[in-house]
């Protein structure tokens, strides 16, 4: 059975013994966030990381306001009897009230972020096994895609590389905010946040209180045109010349009331049909049958008649600070840089690249066949008469055998990065020893002497060719 919320989280709720023991350093949730996020108030407020456009939205809808106010509503308080040309100015003021709130309910909030795995999945046949997986771990057991049954219908949920988990039906990974969302619809720019499971609804109400802020202004400038006219006995262009006000609001009006009443509009059909607009953008469902669709009265209590689902992400809480991944070190203390960046992305999530990792199989299995190789003294296979002359040209040719090969055999084997390299070479060395091992126990001193020089040759020449194999896969 799939788990869709394993218990391994990079960031949440504190666990039952304190988040930490035996002296690590706690830190806020919020502090060691690997998200794009930005967060206010010790972590109360969650914005994303575009959130400066926050205050450009703002200006544009306040700054009309205020004109009208001052320039168009503040007109009509003397024109109804017991100032009741005051709640012209009420009605706008309120409205411009709702959509800030709504605002900021939308882009302060966790959108549905799901906490990311601290250790990838564990692969199919595998569950019995008790021991986590590292995240450095290859994955390439792991399948890209899993088929989940949701209301009787088949789809098939992904496994995300950078949260490391497999994500729930109708999530996706956002790039921006370097998040996996619940729910995904889009990344609003204006807003500055994903627009996901729990600010879908305040984000809908937006843009409604935009859209009608936009139409409240409209037509109330072109009232107060029309009442020029008629005081003044005038045509239309000579009213727009007393006031200027009035006609730039009607042009930024009617522009900005296509943007938020064509979202508006756009956003009522997709609640009707239970759709986001990631779904509707890749016509999820135009040759499938939408398994959320529970008619349109149905869809839209699901938007606006059910409570906000609870965030899995504490941000206040305290956790236990990850230890920073010391830098490799390689000839003594110089420090490599490609492999310090591969740490991090490995923390991130990324699948490692096969030749660093193959670096590591590479030098350890040097260590073996020099500890291996270099151990045996063939020449206590000679006889005693001859060993002296034939162990001094041996070790030469074994020297210089052992030195053509690790060269060739580490650059390649970096260059191409086969995984399948270092074990068939272990496995060759280890035959190549016992043979020789048979043969000079076995053999003459004739013999013994072509065999030592057959090894090296045999071991360079499947070392060569599968470096070229290895060089291939690299670079494919």
């Amino acid at each position: 059975m799939l788990d869709l919320q394993p218990s391994d989280r990079c960031h949440g709720a504190p666990s039952s013994s304190g988040g930490g023991s035996g002296g690590d350093e706690l830190i806020r949730t919020y502090k060691g966030w690997k998200g794009n996020n930005v967060f206010f108030l010790g972590g109360r407020l969650v914005f994303g990381p575009d959130a400066r456009s926050i205050l450009i939205t703002i200006f544009l809808i306040t700054a009309p306001v205020i004109v009208f106010c001052i320039f168009v509503g503040r007109k009509f308080i003397d024109d109804f009897p017991h100032h009741r040309g005051v709640s012209i100015l009420a009605v706008a003021v309120g409205l411009i009230l709702l959509d800030l709130i709504f605002l900021l309910l939308t882009s302060a909030r966790d959108p549905g972020i799901i906490p990311r795995n601290l250790y990838p999945p564990e692969p199919e046949g595998n569950e019995g096994n008790g021991e986590p997986r590292l995240a450095h771990t290859p994955q390439s057991r792991l399948p890209r895609t899993k088929d989940m049954v949701v209301n009787g219908i088949t789809v098939k949920i992904k496994y995300c590389d950078t949260c490391m988990l497999y994500r729930p039906p109708r999530a996706s990974h956002c790039s921006i905010c370097n998040n996996c969302v619940e729910k995904f619809d889009h990344h609003c720019p204006w807003l500055g946040q994903c627009i996901g499971l729990r600010n879908y609804r305040f984000y809908f109400m937006f843009v409604l209180c935009s859209t009608l802020l936009c139409i409240y202004v409209h037509v109330f400038c072109w009232i107060y045109v029309k009442r020029i006219m008629d005081s003044e006995n005038i045509n239309i262009w000579k009213s727009f010349i007393k006031t200027p006000a009035s006609i730039a609001l009607i042009i930024y009006t009617f522009i900005c009331v296509w943007f938020v009443g064509g979202l508006t509009c756009f956003h009522l059909y997709l609640m009707s049909t239970n759709q986001s607009t990631y779904e509707n953008f890749r016509y999820r469902y135009d040759r499938h049958e939408n398994p959320f669709n529970k008619g349109i009265v149905g869809n839209f209590m699901e938007v606006f008649c059910t409570n906000v689902a609870i965030s899995q992400n504490s941000f206040r809480a305290k956790v236990s600070k990850e230890p920073a991944i010391p830098p490799r070190t390689v000839n003594g203390g110089m420090s490599s840089p490609s492999l310090q960046k591969v740490s991090h992305d490995i923390e991130m999530g990324r699948k490692p690249v096969w030749h660093e990792t193959v670096e590591e199989e590479l030098g350890d299995m040097e260590k073996d066949m020099e500890a291996g190789v270099a151990s045996r003294d063939l020449s206590r296979m000679l006889p005693p008469e001859e060993s002296e002359g034939r162990g001094i040209m041996h070790s030469r040719e074994s020297s210089r055998g052992r030195g053509i090969m690790h060269s060739r055999e580490s650059s390649r084997g970096r260059r191409g990065g086969s995984w399948e390299l270092s074990s068939r070479v272990n496995e060759d060395l280890r035959t190549r020893d016992e043979s020789v091992s048979r043969v000079g126990e076995d053999s003459s001193e004739s013999s013994d002497n072509d065999a030592s020089r057959d090894l090296h040759v045999e071991i360079y020449d499947a070392v060569t060719s599968r470096g070229r194999t290895g060089t291939g896969i690299g670079r494919l």
